[in-house]
């Protein structure tokens, strides 16, 4: 900006626009509330099923996120040029400051091509007889030049930077709005200085760093990696095959200066602190960064070679993906990528395992970081969307059935014992695609209501899971009794349906229940959430309440029969782990209970009751010995079935206590009701499971 710019600026038509785009910001704000709150609250409730259900809802959740990304994209650059237009008149209003200074010692300023000059306004020499000209040193002109000169650069930088800043902004999506929010120029510009400053530097010197070089790196990315612009700027200036390239070089054990060994401590913060970063880049809808995700995918399959070996790129890339939130159309291209190129692999262990020298995830400190699926599927587990995407895609390839059933898993941690990291990591995923929350300890706003592309990925859960038989993988347990949990209402309805088929198939729920029953934590865990499923149904089947006395017997005699086909060995084969021998009480397993279900609350008070008298009573003591026939597993039921009767009972007193409803009274009846109820779900169980 040169000085007659900056000295006859009008900001007014400036100022105009700043209005303007307040304006702007105030209809966006009012959109966006009415979309969320409105449009988008009663997309979610309505009962959508066909094209509705996947394109309508679809189509409106991303509306209304485009009305939030336009109000936050609007008062971005709201802010954004009132801070300009504010730097810019004090930058006015300093430099007309400054020319009075100098008129007060005859001196003024005036442009010429490519800059400016200092000239004495009258020399004394021409001066009107009797008028003294006001006196001034070399140091003054200097001084004033020097002044002006810092005030034009200043205001130069401000003008520039926020040109620069727009720029970026608009530039976050290639369609649409962008998310990214900032309250003035700044520190967006900075954001995008420090971006170029980390890139330079992890390009430039990679794993040969110093120590300090390497300190300096991290903390600008723990100290942006929040930042959008940061994000889009670092990774796009990197780029996918320079960061495969530096995370390979940094997994060898034999870098030049010895970075992995002297900053052992700090590198799984800095993979975690990148990861964040990265993820966070892919969030952008910028052109380069959509090229930097179609690059990456790409390069998944090429093997990298370091000093000491190779590794592929999904290996390395997957270790980046254990932390951040990344998009989730990259996750789902990056996920049927590796998929099929696993499936062509036909054995992939054997691959990923040809250079075991090489240590790619610092996240802890025993596992190896070789199995790619560990990482993506991680990264899964921490965006639901994407997760319920995956596990629903069926072409080119099933990716649900490859994960859960028919890929070969290796041990990746030969140091230490315990579950396989992928197969665990797997499980998380797969809760994360039927419940649509990020773990089962999630805050209770994560949760919502089921819709039907969550069902629908439940159920091929529990088809392909069912088919696996003993083959069951003993890490999804837990995992899979979360997510039956998290359907509970419905796997309730299938459990305890006498006649009717439900969309849950009976057998399959038999079955995956059997399997979950061969530990003993992992059954626990299981009742704990069918309980809190029946005491909702309690709560809220006011129409006919005998139904829901009808369905808790069912329910907690289809358990028990799942129970019982796991732990006994009349058939030759011992399908329960060595949890069942242990002559101890159940362990207390926390969790949630249908979060988002009206009754909730009143479930979770139920099931802390009736699980906690459950394990305290020595009646319910399972081991070996207690479960070598019927007799004594129905037994173990007594306690269970009395407090969910006593709980119907002092909810439907008025309902019960009609002489039209015989046989519900309080110290008999019901209890013969639920009992008898049990006792057919025994045999129901016993049919599906193939044993009558």
């Amino acid at each position: 900006m040169d000085l007659e710019m900056l000295r006859q600026g009008s900001f007014g038509q400036l100022s105009q626009a700043i209005t303007a785009w307040k304006g702007v910001v105030d209809k966006l704000k009012t959109l966006e509330t009415d979309a969320r709150d409105d449009l988008k609250a009663k997309a979610d409730k309505a009962n959508w099923a066909g094209v509705n259900a996947t394109v309508s809802r679809e189509f409106i959740t991303k509306t209304a996120g485009e009305f939030a990304d336009a109000h936050t994209q609007a008062k971005s650059i709201h802010d954004i040029l009132k801070d300009t237009h504010d730097e810019l008149v004090s930058y006015k209003q300093q430099l007309e400051q400054a020319l009075e200074r100098g008129r007060k010692k005859n001196l003024t300023v005036a442009q010429i091509p490519g800059g400016f000059t200092v000239t004495m306004i009258i020399h004394p020499d021409r001066a009107a007889k009797g008028h003294e000209v006001p006196d001034h040193s070399p140091q003054d002109a200097e001084h004033l030049r020097d002044d002006i000169q810092v005030i034009l650069d200043r205001a130069t930088e401000s003008d520039s930077t926020a040109a620069t800043v727009l720029r970026a902004l608009v530039d976050q999506a290639g369609a649409g709005f962008s998310g990214a929010e900032y309250g003035d120029r700044d520190s967006a510009i900075d954001a995008l200085r420090k971006a170029e400053e980390a890139a330079k530097l992890l390009k430039e010197k990679g794993d040969e760093m110093s120590p300090e070089e390497f300190r300096k790196l991290n903390g600008l990315l723990a100290s942006y990696r929040n930042d959008p612009l940061f994000q889009e700027k670092f990774a796009t200036q990197v780029g996918p095959k320079a960061m495969l390239e530096f995370w390979a070089d940094l997994s060898s054990p034999d870098s030049t200066k010895d970075l992995t060994r002297t900053q052992l401590a700090q590198l799984g913060d800095f993979q975690k602190n990148l990861g964040f970063v990265l993820g966070g880049a892919t969030q952008s809808d910028s052109p380069a960064m959509r090229q930097w995700e179609n690059d990456m995918v790409k390069l998944g399959g090429e093997r990298f070679h370091t000093r000491t070996g190779d590794a592929y790129g999904f290996q390395i890339m997957s270790n980046l993906m254990r932390t951040g939130d990344y998009d989730d159309r990259f996750l789902n291209k990056y996920g049927s990528e590796l998929v099929a190129t696993e499936q062509k692999m036909k054995i992939p262990d054997r691959f990923y395992l040809m250079e075991p020298s090489l240590k790619m995830n610092f996240i802890g400190d025993a596992e190896f970081g070789r199995d790619p699926m560990t990482g993506f599927m991680t990264a899964l587990s921490n965006s639901p969307d994407a997760a319920t995407q995956f596990f629903n895609t069926t072409e080119p390839q099933d990716n649900a059935k490859w994960v859960l059933k028919e890929r070969p898993s290796f041990d990746d941690s030969p140091l230490k014992d315990g579950p396989n990291e992928s197969l665990d990591a797997t499980g998380k995923a797969m809760f994360a695609a039927v419940s649509g929350a990020t773990g089962p300890d999630a805050p209770k706003s994560e949760f919502g209501e089921h819709p039907p592309e969550r069902r629908e990925a439940m159920k091929r859960t529990l088809d392909i899971l069912a088919s696996t038989g003993n083959d069951f993988p003993a890490e999804l347990r837990d995992d899979m009794a979360y997510s039956m949990g998290s359907h509970s209402d419905w796997v309730h309805k299938s459990m305890s349906s006498p006649l009717v088929k439900h969309e849950l198939d009976s057998g399959q729920l038999m079955e995956v229940s059997k399997q979950i029953s061969r530990n003993q934590e992992s059954y626990t865990l299981l009742n704990k959430q069918m309980h809190g499923a029946i005491a909702a149904d309690i709560y809220t089947e006011k129409t006919h309440p005998e139904d829901s006395l009808d369905r808790a017997g069912r329910t907690i005699g289809f358990l028990e029969e799942a129970r019982y086909q796991a732990t006994n060995d009349e058939k030759g084969e011992k399908l329960a782990d060595a949890s069942w021998e242990k002559a101890g009480r159940y362990h207390v397993i926390g969790g949630l209970v249908t979060p988002w279900h009206p009754a909730g609350d009143a479930a979770q008070r139920v099931v802390d009751l009736i699980t906690s008298k459950m394990l305290e009573d020595e009646q319910n003591r399972i081991n070996a010995d207690a479960t070598s026939d019927h007799t004594k597993t129905y037994e173990n039921r007594r306690f269970e079935l009395q407090k969910l009767a006593d709980i119907w009972y002092q909810e439907n007193r008025e309902w019960a206590e009609d002489p039209t409803h015989e046989g519900f009274s309080k110290e008999h009846g019901v209890y013969a009701q639920i009992e008898g109820s049990a006792n057919d779900g025994n045999k129901k169980a016993e049919g599906v499971a193939g044993v009558q």
